[in-house]
Parts: C-alpha cells; structure tokens; sequence
C-alpha cells in the first residue's frame, strides 16, 4: 500500500527510486511554562539554491522552532514585514474558524500586526505558510514544519523533520514565485533548506521521519534506500500502521506522512535518500549509520498505533449530504485567493455532526491537487461501500479521474478550499463552505 497522499501515476514517480537523505532538525521546545507564546514574522530570506548562482532572495515565515505538545494553546504574534500583503496559513489545524485565512482574517497589510490564538487539540505534523496570496509576486515563500507531540511519549530514539520543497531559479539566482510562466528557469528542489545533507543514527535505533511536501505545485516521491519504512500517519493524524509499497512515499504539495524507520544495518554502512520531482530521481542526501556501539542488542517489535486524535471511528454516508465538485480547468464558483470573498456563494452548507461526502472530479489536463481547511476526510473505496484507514486533508486527483471523498461537519464556521494544477504557471484557487 503506497502513501495515498497522491493517486497518481507510479510508474512516473517511483521508477529508478532507491534512495532518500533526511536533514536533522534540531527540536527545541518553543513552549515555556503555561501558554506558549511566541512571534513570527513575513520576511526577506535568501537560500543556496542552484549551484554556481547568487544566494536566491526569497520570503520567509520567521521565527523559532514550532516544536509543542497537544493540548497547547500557541499565542502567536504575526508581524508582515514585507512590502506586499501576507496571509499566515495553517495546514492540517482543524476546527478553528477564528485563524481562517481569508474566511476569518484579511491579508495582512505591509506593516501591520496580528494575535493568533492556536488550540491544538491534535498531535502530528502540520505546516505553516505564506503561499496563499504568493501566485504572481516578486518572490516565493518557504514554508515551516509545525510539529506536535503526543502527550505521552512515542516509542521512537530520534524525531526528525524532512522538509522538501520546490523551487525554479534563473541562472542569476532570481528564484520565482508559482502562478507565472518559470521560461528558463531551472527547477530544484530542497530538505530543510539545503540541496544535500545527511543524517546519522545507530544501529537499532529506531528513528520517526515527518515528511511534509511544502512545495507549490510538485508532486514527489521519496525513499530511504534499502530500509522498511512503516507509515504511521497521514496529514498530521495517525493512521493503521502500514509498510510503505517499495518503501517510497507520494506526498502531494501540502501532504505529510510520519514514517518509523528501524535502523538495522552495520556501523559505518550508509543509504542514499532519493527524491524523485516526476522527471528524475535524484539523491539528496544519505542516512548514514554510526560508528559506534549499537543502541541496543536488538531492533525494536512493531510500533503499536500512535494514539487516536478523537476523530469519528465511523461515518453514516447513507445520509449524508452529497456534493459534486469539479476542480481544475477554468470551472464556476472558482477564484484566485486575492479575489475571494465570502458574499460569494459557498460551494456548499452543511449542518453541524453531518457527515458529507463530496465526488471530486479533475477536468484539467494535468494532476490537480485539493485541499480541505478546518476538517480532515477519509478517502472512499470506490463502491463508497468502505474507506481507507487512515484520514487525508489534502488529495492529487488525476486527470479524468473522480475521487470521493467523506468527513463528518464536526466545526462550525467558514472554511476554504483550494484547488491547483501541478503546473507552475497554474494559479492557485479557492472557495468555501459553511457548517452552521
């Protein structure tokens, strides 16, 4: 069973894999005593991104480690420093209508100040982001790793956070921003920032890798060479365990998957970390085992599942209320974020605790990613007699293809959606529904 992050072609994405390079990231609790406060900022950046170049100028969400623990209620104070206006936007942060981009709070103005209140009342591995309004602008945006932590301990040695995104930079080093023809520009990709790292770890360690897709419109594969990787959660939330098919993960731009990975090999052996774009495999790094004595005598049994983040064990789709959306190519009722409005008809409401099931349909020539805000979903066997184990907020549907979908209504408030091609010059576009 392959990482469903993304139904698209295989054969494309995992021929040629045998690798994958994992960089570490330093955890360091943000959270102090009582509620964890901190601030972020929309600012100038720059990265190393081609070989040869300039620094590349970008924009970035600064400020610490987004390190916490569920049940944590972050105070976050949001500063744009930019020239141009910002929206903060959280990926897989269910049920809070109060930080909705766009529904609940305009971009921010160049200069302008925000509170932002975040209950997290799910554990997993999230993303923060700039990209909404980023189609079009002088420069892009990186992306940052929210992590939150199961209140009781997970039976792994290391946590590390893999980072991937995608870039397309001119030979001058000017890196541009998606929604725009990229011409020439070259396409790379980065993890944590970096075009190469490594990691090490021992022999019988067993390590938790959070892989998050951050990218704009790139669909990617990648995989730890020689090493069993066992999925154990989806889109920030836990899933049954499952080994991942050839080892290689799908995740689509926004997409997450926490994998465990047992390090079993001898001291002194490396593997390769391959990451393939849908043009390539490549190498981007090396997971590299450690001269030195093993961390203990023997690998660890099989992970139990991650605890339940209170998500329905069942949902009741013979009444649910059904809706067909048709995403990609220029379709009704779809506009660019700078555009939206919530005066504009919602492509539908629903009541609070019923269950909705929506047939997601791609008329566009190329894969178009969908993404849900403020609910995660199951994805439906296609006799929507069942549904797979585990839940989704963001789906690659390809071309021609219906995918359905379902999700119990479970907050109220005004939540988007947002529909892209996996194409650079496609724009990114939005709508919304209501639970009343």
């Amino acid at each position: 069973m392959a990482s469903p992050n993304a139904l698209l072609d295989r054969r494309v994405l995992l021929a040629g894999l045998g690798a994958t390079a994992i960089a570490p990231s330093r955890a360091v609790r943000a959270a102090a005593q009582g509620r964890p406060r901190l601030a972020l900022q929309a600012g100038t950046d720059s990265l190393a991104l081609l070989a040869g170049a300039p620094l590349s100028p970008i924009w970035s969400l600064q400020g610490p480690e987004l390190r916490f623990k569920r049940g944590d209620t972050v105070e976050i104070a949001f500063e744009n420093a930019l020239l141009v206006p910002a929206v903060l936007n959280w990926r897989g942060i269910d049920g809070i209508p109060t930080a909705e981009p766009l529904a609940a709070r305009a971009p921010l103005a160049p200069g302008g100040r925000q509170a932002v209140e975040l209950p997290l009342r799910h554990a997993g591995t999230f993303l923060g982001e700039l990209g909404l309004v980023g189609d079009g602008q002088a420069r892009p945006c990186r992306a940052r790793a929210l992590v939150v932590a199961e209140t009781g301990p997970a039976a792994v040695d290391r946590d590390e956070v893999l980072l991937v995104e995608d870039w397309r930079v001119r030979a001058d080093g000017t890196a541009l921003a998606p929604g725009g023809d990229p011409g020439s520009a070259t396409p790379t990709m980065t993890v944590n920032g970096r075009t190469t790292f490594e990691i090490s770890a021992r022999t019988n360690e067993r390590v938790r890798l959070r892989f998050i897709n951050g990218g704009q419109r790139t669909v990617i594969a990648i995989k730890v060479a020689d090493f069993d990787v066992r999925v154990m959660a989806m889109d920030g939330q836990p899933a049954e365990p499952f080994p991942a098919r050839n080892g290689a993960l799908v995740l689509a731009p926004g997409g997450r998957v926490d994998a465990f990975i047992d390090v079993t090999a001898a001291a002194g052996s490396s593997a390769a970390i391959l990451l393939h774009d849908g043009r390539e495999a490549r190498p981007v790094g090396k997971l590299v085992v450690a001269n030195e004595p093993p961390a203990r005598a023997a690998a660890l049994p099989a992970a139990a599942p991650l605890p339940a983040n209170g998500l329905p064990d069942r949902l009741d789709l013979k009444s649910a209320l059904r809706v067909d959306l048709a995403l990609g190519a220029p379709q009704a009722g779809w506009i660019p974020p700078a555009a939206f409005a919530t005066t504009a008809a919602p492509a539908f409401r629903a009541r609070a605790g019923r269950v909705v099931l929506l047939a997601l349909t791609n008329r566009a020539a190329v894969a178009t990613v969908f993404h849900l805000h403020g609910h995660h979903f199951r994805l439906l066997d296609r006799l929507d007699d069942g549904w797979k184990p585990f839940w989704l907020d963001t789906l690659a549907i390809e071309p021609g293809q219906t995918q359905r979908v379902a999700f119990q209504a479970e907050h109220a408030g005004r939540w988007l959606i947002e529909s892209v091609a996996t194409d650079w010059a496609a724009p990114r576009l939005v709508r919304w529904y209501s639970v009343e």
